[in-house]
Protein backbone atom coordinates (compact mmCIF):
# COMPACT_ATOMS: atom_id res chain seq x y z
CA UNK A 1 0.00 0.00 0.00
CA UNK A 2 1.28 3.39 -0.68
CA UNK A 3 0.31 4.64 2.62
CA UNK A 4 2.68 7.51 4.09
CA UNK A 5 5.44 6.47 6.33
CA UNK A 6 3.95 8.15 8.93
CA UNK A 7 0.04 6.39 8.70
CA UNK A 8 2.23 3.14 8.38
CA UNK A 9 4.44 3.12 11.29
CA UNK A 10 1.05 4.85 13.36
CA UNK A 11 -1.40 1.49 12.26
CA UNK A 12 2.06 -0.88 12.89
CA UNK A 13 1.52 0.81 16.89
CA UNK A 14 -1.97 0.26 16.83
CA UNK A 15 -1.56 -3.64 16.35
CA UNK A 16 1.91 -3.89 17.88
CA UNK A 17 1.15 -4.50 21.14
CA UNK A 18 -0.82 -7.78 20.27
CA UNK A 19 2.39 -9.50 19.59
CA UNK A 20 5.06 -7.33 21.53
CA UNK A 21 6.31 -7.34 25.40
CA UNK A 22 3.78 -7.36 28.34
CA UNK A 23 3.87 -3.07 28.37
CA UNK A 24 2.62 -2.97 25.04
CA UNK A 25 0.30 -5.87 25.56
CA UNK A 26 -1.14 -3.55 28.67
CA UNK A 27 -1.23 -0.58 26.25
CA UNK A 28 -3.01 -2.51 23.75
CA UNK A 29 -5.45 -3.48 26.37
CA UNK A 30 -5.90 -0.20 26.93
CA UNK A 31 -6.51 0.86 23.57
CA UNK A 32 -9.17 -2.03 23.56
CA UNK A 33 -11.14 -0.53 26.04
CA UNK A 34 -11.09 2.94 24.63
CA UNK A 35 -12.42 1.57 21.79
CA UNK A 36 -14.82 -0.29 23.74
CA UNK A 37 -16.31 2.86 25.77
CA UNK A 38 -16.69 4.85 22.26
CA UNK A 39 -18.40 1.86 20.45
CA UNK A 40 -20.24 1.78 23.30
CA UNK A 41 -21.57 5.74 23.68
CA UNK A 42 -22.07 5.81 19.94
CA UNK A 43 -24.59 2.92 20.13
CA UNK A 44 -26.01 3.80 23.02
CA UNK A 45 -26.94 7.56 21.73
CA UNK A 46 -28.24 6.58 18.06
CA UNK A 47 -30.70 3.65 20.00
CA UNK A 48 -31.84 6.52 22.63
CA UNK A 49 -32.35 9.21 20.03
CA UNK A 50 -33.92 6.65 17.82
CA UNK A 51 -35.98 5.61 20.47
CA UNK A 52 -37.34 8.97 21.64
CA UNK A 53 -37.83 10.04 17.53
CA UNK A 54 -40.11 7.22 17.12
CA UNK A 55 -41.85 7.90 20.63
CA UNK A 56 -42.39 11.18 19.60
CA UNK A 57 -43.39 10.06 15.73
CA UNK A 58 -45.77 7.52 16.90
CA UNK A 59 -47.32 9.83 19.60
CA UNK A 60 -47.97 12.51 17.01
CA UNK A 61 -49.66 10.28 14.34
CA UNK A 62 -51.64 8.86 17.26
CA UNK A 63 -53.02 12.28 18.32
CA UNK A 64 -53.20 13.35 14.66
CA UNK A 65 -55.54 10.18 14.10
CA UNK A 66 -58.20 11.98 16.22
CA UNK A 67 -57.29 15.35 16.38
CA UNK A 68 -57.20 17.62 13.11
CA UNK A 69 -53.83 19.20 11.59
CA UNK A 70 -55.52 23.00 12.09
CA UNK A 71 -58.50 24.19 13.81
CA UNK A 72 -60.83 27.31 13.18
CA UNK A 73 -62.92 28.67 15.69
CA UNK A 74 -64.57 31.61 16.91
CA UNK A 75 -64.04 33.17 20.07
CA UNK A 76 -67.66 34.47 20.24
CA UNK A 77 -68.86 31.04 20.42
CA UNK A 78 -70.76 29.54 17.48
CA UNK A 79 -69.63 29.75 14.02
CA UNK A 80 -72.88 30.51 12.25
CA UNK A 81 -71.29 30.55 8.49
CA UNK A 82 -68.71 27.96 8.74
CA UNK A 83 -69.41 26.59 5.16
CA UNK A 84 -68.31 30.30 3.97
CA UNK A 85 -64.97 29.62 6.41
CA UNK A 86 -64.53 26.32 5.21
CA UNK A 87 -64.64 27.33 1.54
CA UNK A 88 -62.27 30.48 2.10
CA UNK A 89 -59.75 27.91 4.21
CA UNK A 90 -59.72 25.22 1.27
CA UNK A 91 -58.97 27.88 -1.25
CA UNK A 92 -55.36 27.65 0.57
CA UNK A 93 -53.63 24.71 -1.61
CA UNK A 94 -52.10 23.31 1.36
CA UNK A 95 -55.80 22.77 2.61
CA UNK A 96 -57.14 19.22 2.08
CA UNK A 97 -60.57 19.48 3.26
CA UNK A 98 -63.37 20.69 6.45
CA UNK A 99 -65.50 19.93 8.30
CA UNK A 100 -67.52 21.42 11.26
CA UNK A 101 -67.02 20.30 14.69
CA UNK A 102 -68.65 21.24 18.14
CA UNK A 103 -66.56 20.13 21.41
CA UNK A 104 -68.06 20.10 25.14
CA UNK A 105 -67.29 18.50 28.50
CA UNK A 106 -69.96 16.23 29.58
CA UNK A 107 -69.95 13.14 32.21
CA UNK A 108 -71.23 9.65 31.12
CA UNK A 109 -72.72 7.22 33.67
CA UNK A 110 -73.76 3.51 33.40
CA UNK A 111 -74.90 1.85 36.29
CA UNK A 112 -72.74 3.27 39.41
CA UNK A 113 -69.71 4.12 36.86
CA UNK A 114 -69.58 7.90 36.54
CA UNK A 115 -66.92 9.52 33.61
CA UNK A 116 -65.93 12.45 32.71
CA UNK A 117 -65.07 13.30 29.11
CA UNK A 118 -65.01 15.47 25.70
CA UNK A 119 -67.97 15.14 23.78
CA UNK A 120 -67.39 15.89 20.07
CA UNK A 121 -70.05 16.75 17.76
CA UNK A 122 -69.54 15.92 14.21
CA UNK A 123 -70.27 14.85 10.84
CA UNK A 124 -70.48 11.63 9.99
CA UNK A 125 -70.06 13.00 6.21
CA UNK A 126 -67.35 15.18 6.40
CA UNK A 127 -65.09 13.74 9.50
CA UNK A 128 -63.54 10.68 7.49
CA UNK A 129 -61.72 13.41 5.21
CA UNK A 130 -60.17 15.44 8.35
CA UNK A 131 -59.65 12.34 10.33
CA UNK A 132 -58.41 8.69 10.35
CA UNK A 133 -61.04 7.44 13.36
CA UNK A 134 -63.22 5.94 10.90
CA UNK A 135 -60.42 3.14 10.65
CA UNK A 136 -60.52 2.23 14.37
CA UNK A 137 -64.17 1.69 14.74
CA UNK A 138 -65.10 -1.56 15.79
CA UNK A 139 -68.82 -3.04 16.29
CA UNK A 140 -70.58 -0.09 14.06
CA UNK A 141 -69.73 1.97 10.98
CA UNK A 142 -69.84 6.00 11.45
CA UNK A 143 -73.26 6.42 9.41
CA UNK A 144 -74.93 4.60 11.83
CA UNK A 145 -74.72 8.16 13.77
CA UNK A 146 -78.35 9.65 12.51
CA UNK A 147 -79.85 12.95 13.98
CA UNK A 148 -82.07 12.23 16.45
CA UNK A 149 -81.89 8.97 17.35
CA UNK A 150 -78.33 9.94 19.83
CA UNK A 151 -76.08 7.56 19.48
CA UNK A 152 -72.64 8.36 20.82
CA UNK A 153 -69.16 6.34 19.63
CA UNK A 154 -66.86 5.85 22.66
CA UNK A 155 -63.03 5.85 23.24
CA UNK A 156 -62.26 1.70 23.80
CA UNK A 157 -60.88 2.92 27.51
CA UNK A 158 -63.91 4.81 28.44
CA UNK A 159 -65.96 2.15 27.13
CA UNK A 160 -64.33 -0.82 29.17
CA UNK A 161 -64.60 2.19 32.29
CA UNK A 162 -67.74 2.57 31.81
CA UNK A 163 -68.25 -1.72 31.24
CA UNK A 164 -70.44 -0.90 28.22
CA UNK A 165 -70.62 -1.86 24.40
CA UNK A 166 -72.12 -1.94 21.44
CA UNK A 167 -75.95 -1.40 21.72
CA UNK A 168 -75.82 -0.43 25.06
CA UNK A 169 -77.14 2.41 26.62
CA UNK A 170 -75.35 4.94 28.82
CA UNK A 171 -76.53 8.64 30.07
CA UNK A 172 -74.87 11.73 29.65
CA UNK A 173 -74.75 14.50 31.89
CA UNK A 174 -74.70 18.13 29.83
CA UNK A 175 -73.01 20.66 31.75
CA UNK A 176 -75.35 23.42 30.82
CA UNK A 177 -78.24 22.59 33.27
CA UNK A 178 -82.04 23.57 33.00
CA UNK A 179 -83.34 26.80 35.16
CA UNK A 180 -86.65 25.76 36.90
CA UNK A 181 -88.55 26.94 39.75
CA UNK A 182 -86.71 24.42 42.13
CA UNK A 183 -82.92 25.79 40.48
CA UNK A 184 -80.73 24.88 38.43
CA UNK A 185 -81.46 20.89 36.77
CA UNK A 186 -78.56 19.24 35.21
CA UNK A 187 -79.94 18.08 31.82
CA UNK A 188 -79.70 14.49 31.48
CA UNK A 189 -79.52 11.91 27.67
CA UNK A 190 -79.60 8.33 27.29
CA UNK A 191 -77.49 7.63 23.91
CA UNK A 192 -77.11 4.48 22.36
CA UNK A 193 -73.36 3.39 21.53
CA UNK A 194 -73.24 2.65 18.53
CA UNK A 195 -69.18 1.51 18.45
CA UNK A 196 -66.29 2.10 19.88
CA UNK A 197 -63.01 3.28 18.42
CA UNK A 198 -58.91 2.76 19.33
CA UNK A 199 -56.70 5.39 18.28
CA UNK A 200 -53.86 3.62 20.47
CA UNK A 201 -53.45 6.93 22.11
CA UNK A 202 -54.89 6.46 26.04
CA UNK A 203 -55.55 9.99 26.55
CA UNK A 204 -58.27 9.92 23.72
CA UNK A 205 -59.36 6.45 24.31
CA UNK A 206 -59.86 7.18 27.39
CA UNK A 207 -62.08 10.57 27.33
CA UNK A 208 -62.92 10.82 24.12
CA UNK A 209 -67.09 10.01 23.05
CA UNK A 210 -68.36 11.30 19.35
CA UNK A 211 -71.74 12.32 18.57
CA UNK A 212 -73.59 13.61 15.67
CA UNK A 213 -72.56 17.53 15.25
CA UNK A 214 -76.88 17.95 15.57
CA UNK A 215 -77.19 16.58 18.81
CA UNK A 216 -74.80 18.23 20.06
CA UNK A 217 -76.16 21.42 18.79
CA UNK A 218 -79.09 20.59 20.85
CA UNK A 219 -77.48 19.72 23.81
CA UNK A 220 -75.18 22.45 24.37
CA UNK A 221 -77.52 24.89 23.05
CA UNK A 222 -75.17 25.85 20.33
CA UNK A 223 -76.40 27.81 17.40
CA UNK A 224 -74.13 25.77 14.97
CA UNK A 225 -70.73 24.26 14.72
CA UNK A 226 -67.97 25.98 16.70
CA UNK A 227 -65.38 25.31 14.79
CA UNK A 228 -64.09 23.70 11.25
CA UNK A 229 -61.36 21.09 11.07
CA UNK A 230 -58.99 21.06 8.64
CA UNK A 231 -56.58 18.70 6.95
CA UNK A 232 -53.24 19.87 4.87
CA UNK A 233 -51.07 18.17 2.58
CA UNK A 234 -47.95 18.20 5.28
CA UNK A 235 -48.75 18.10 8.89
CA UNK A 236 -45.53 19.50 9.15
CA UNK A 237 -46.08 22.58 7.30
CA UNK A 238 -49.35 23.47 9.95
CA UNK A 239 -47.41 25.71 12.00
CA UNK A 240 -46.97 27.75 8.62
CA UNK A 241 -50.07 27.29 7.28
CA UNK A 242 -51.61 28.22 10.28
CA UNK A 243 -50.36 31.45 10.39
CA UNK A 244 -51.12 32.07 6.48
CA UNK A 245 -54.91 31.52 7.24
CA UNK A 246 -54.72 33.64 10.49
CA UNK A 247 -54.22 36.03 7.60
CA UNK A 248 -56.74 35.11 5.21
CA UNK A 249 -59.80 34.73 7.53
CA UNK A 250 -62.00 36.79 9.45
CA UNK A 251 -60.07 38.74 12.23
CA UNK A 252 -62.35 37.64 14.36
CA UNK A 253 -61.46 33.66 14.01
CA UNK A 254 -58.62 32.02 15.76
CA UNK A 255 -56.51 29.13 13.98
CA UNK A 256 -54.90 26.91 15.54
CA UNK A 257 -52.47 24.29 14.43
CA UNK A 258 -51.58 20.49 15.53
CA UNK A 259 -48.70 21.28 17.46
CA UNK A 260 -50.13 24.53 19.40
CA UNK A 261 -52.62 22.19 20.75
CA UNK A 262 -50.00 20.22 22.89
CA UNK A 263 -46.93 22.41 22.63
CA UNK A 264 -46.30 21.48 26.05
CA UNK A 265 -46.34 18.26 25.37
CA UNK A 266 -43.88 18.23 22.17
CA UNK A 267 -41.61 21.05 23.76
CA UNK A 268 -41.32 18.18 27.05
CA UNK A 269 -40.25 15.93 24.49
CA UNK A 270 -37.76 17.98 22.68
CA UNK A 271 -36.03 18.93 26.32
CA UNK A 272 -35.45 15.59 26.76
CA UNK A 273 -34.07 14.76 24.32
CA UNK A 274 -31.39 17.47 24.43
CA UNK A 275 -30.59 16.63 27.53
CA UNK A 276 -30.43 12.78 27.04
CA UNK A 277 -28.02 13.74 24.28
CA UNK A 278 -25.47 15.46 26.32
CA UNK A 279 -25.92 12.64 29.16
CA UNK A 280 -24.68 10.01 27.05
CA UNK A 281 -22.41 11.95 24.96
CA UNK A 282 -20.24 12.13 28.20
CA UNK A 283 -19.82 8.27 28.04
CA UNK A 284 -17.92 9.01 24.31
CA UNK A 285 -16.25 12.14 26.61
CA UNK A 286 -15.14 9.56 29.09
CA UNK A 287 -13.75 6.91 26.24
CA UNK A 288 -11.62 10.18 24.63
CA UNK A 289 -10.04 10.51 28.08
CA UNK A 290 -9.02 7.03 27.70
CA UNK A 291 -7.45 7.64 24.41
CA UNK A 292 -5.01 10.07 25.93
CA UNK A 293 -4.31 8.17 28.67
CA UNK A 294 -3.70 5.45 26.54
CA UNK A 295 -1.58 8.08 24.10
CA UNK A 296 0.51 9.35 27.01
CA UNK A 297 1.31 5.58 27.93
CA UNK A 298 2.27 4.92 24.59
CA UNK A 299 4.55 7.78 24.01
CA UNK A 300 6.50 7.18 26.87
CA UNK A 301 7.00 3.83 25.52
CA UNK A 302 8.04 4.54 22.08
CA UNK A 303 10.39 7.53 22.72
CA UNK A 304 13.39 5.73 21.84
CA UNK A 305 11.55 4.72 18.62
CA UNK A 306 10.95 8.49 18.44
CA UNK A 307 14.44 9.48 18.56
CA UNK A 308 15.19 7.06 16.20
CA UNK A 309 12.91 8.83 13.39
CA UNK A 310 14.57 11.68 14.38
CA UNK A 311 17.69 10.98 14.07
CA UNK A 312 16.56 9.34 10.61
CA UNK A 313 15.45 12.98 9.71
CA UNK A 314 11.72 12.48 10.74
CA UNK A 315 10.70 16.09 11.35
CA UNK A 316 8.36 16.96 14.64
CA UNK A 317 5.20 16.93 12.35
CA UNK A 318 5.98 13.59 11.17
CA UNK A 319 6.40 12.22 14.89
CA UNK A 320 2.97 13.71 15.62
CA UNK A 321 1.49 12.89 12.55
CA UNK A 322 2.55 8.90 13.60
CA UNK A 323 0.41 9.26 16.76
CA UNK A 324 -2.63 11.14 15.69
CA UNK A 325 -3.00 8.07 13.49
CA UNK A 326 -2.58 5.64 16.07
CA UNK A 327 -5.28 7.59 18.58
CA UNK A 328 -7.78 8.31 15.55
CA UNK A 329 -7.31 4.33 14.27
CA UNK A 330 -8.93 4.02 18.04
CA UNK A 331 -11.35 6.65 17.63
CA UNK A 332 -12.48 5.38 14.22
CA UNK A 333 -12.95 1.77 14.64
CA UNK A 334 -14.62 2.58 18.21
CA UNK A 335 -16.76 5.02 16.19
CA UNK A 336 -17.91 2.19 13.19
CA UNK A 337 -18.47 -0.62 15.52
CA UNK A 338 -20.74 1.34 17.41
CA UNK A 339 -23.01 2.95 14.00
CA UNK A 340 -22.98 -1.05 13.00
CA UNK A 341 -24.13 -2.04 16.59
CA UNK A 342 -26.49 1.00 17.21
CA UNK A 343 -28.07 1.02 13.66
CA UNK A 344 -28.84 -2.48 14.13
CA UNK A 345 -30.05 -2.43 17.39
CA UNK A 346 -32.44 0.34 16.60
CA UNK A 347 -34.24 -1.21 13.61
CA UNK A 348 -34.92 -4.13 15.52
CA UNK A 349 -35.80 -3.08 18.98
CA UNK A 350 -39.25 -4.23 18.22
CA UNK A 351 -38.43 -7.89 18.32
CA UNK A 352 -35.43 -7.21 21.74
CA UNK A 353 -37.75 -5.35 23.80
CA UNK A 354 -40.88 -7.67 23.42
CA UNK A 355 -37.60 -11.00 23.97
CA UNK A 356 -36.64 -8.35 26.96
CA UNK A 357 -40.14 -7.89 28.61
CA UNK A 358 -41.07 -11.82 28.55
CA UNK A 359 -38.03 -13.22 29.10
CA UNK A 360 -37.83 -11.02 32.57
CA UNK A 361 -41.63 -10.66 33.03
CA UNK A 362 -41.41 -7.22 33.17
CA UNK A 363 -43.00 -4.11 31.01
CA UNK A 364 -41.34 -1.12 30.22
CA UNK A 365 -43.84 1.10 29.04
CA UNK A 366 -47.48 1.66 30.70
CA UNK A 367 -50.14 3.45 27.98
CA UNK A 368 -51.71 5.10 30.94
CA UNK A 369 -48.63 7.04 31.55
CA UNK A 370 -46.58 7.04 28.17
CA UNK A 371 -49.34 7.17 26.02
CA UNK A 372 -48.30 3.94 23.90
CA UNK A 373 -47.61 0.95 25.05
CA UNK A 374 -44.72 -0.41 23.15
CA UNK A 375 -41.10 1.12 22.40
CA UNK A 376 -41.00 2.93 19.03
CA UNK A 377 -37.97 3.36 16.89
CA UNK A 378 -37.41 6.17 14.11
CA UNK A 379 -33.70 6.06 13.14
CA UNK A 380 -32.55 9.01 11.10
CA UNK A 381 -29.69 9.76 8.98
CA UNK A 382 -29.07 13.07 10.68
CA UNK A 383 -28.72 11.19 13.91
CA UNK A 384 -26.12 8.52 13.17
CA UNK A 385 -24.50 11.34 11.41
CA UNK A 386 -24.09 13.71 14.32
CA UNK A 387 -23.56 11.29 16.47
CA UNK A 388 -20.52 9.79 14.31
CA UNK A 389 -18.76 13.13 13.58
CA UNK A 390 -18.89 14.18 17.52
CA UNK A 391 -17.42 10.96 18.50
CA UNK A 392 -14.28 11.10 15.29
CA UNK A 393 -14.13 15.37 16.78
CA UNK A 394 -13.64 13.80 20.49
CA UNK A 395 -11.08 11.05 19.80
CA UNK A 396 -9.47 14.07 17.03
CA UNK A 397 -9.07 16.09 19.96
CA UNK A 398 -8.12 13.53 22.37
CA UNK A 399 -4.97 12.44 20.11
CA UNK A 400 -3.96 16.80 19.73
CA UNK A 401 -1.67 16.74 23.31
CA UNK A 402 -0.11 13.43 23.49
CA UNK A 403 0.90 14.09 19.89
CA UNK A 404 2.63 17.36 20.30
CA UNK A 405 4.18 15.51 23.09
CA UNK A 406 5.78 13.06 21.37
CA UNK A 407 6.79 15.66 19.00
CA UNK A 408 8.97 17.92 21.52
CA UNK A 409 10.94 14.61 22.54
CA UNK A 410 14.55 15.49 22.79
CA UNK A 411 16.43 12.41 20.91
CA UNK A 412 19.42 12.75 22.55
CA UNK A 413 17.48 12.53 26.20
CA UNK A 414 15.14 9.71 25.07
CA UNK A 415 18.43 7.58 24.09
CA UNK A 416 20.86 8.25 27.27
CA UNK A 417 19.32 5.45 29.36
CA UNK A 418 18.64 3.38 25.81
Amino acid sequence: MNLPFEVRIGLRYTRAGRTARRRNAFISFISGISMAGIALGVAALIVVLSVMNGFQKEVRDRMLSVLSHIEVFSYDGALTDWRRVAQQARAHPEVLAAAPYVSAQAMFTSADVVRGALVRGIDPALEPTVSDVVSSLKGGKLNNLVEGEFGVILGIDLARALSVGPGDKVTMIAPQGTVTPAGIVPRLRQFRVIATFESGHYEFDSTLALIHIGDAERLFRVEGPIGVRLKIKDMQQAPRVAAQLAGLLDPGLAVRDWSRQNRTWFAAVQTEKRMMFIILALIILVAAINIISTMVMAVTDKQADIAILRTLGASPRSVMQIFMTQGMVIGLVGTLVGVVTGIVIAQNIDVIVPFIERAFSIQFLSKDVYLIPDLPSDLQAGDVLAVSLMAIALSFLATVFPSLWAARVNPAEALRYE
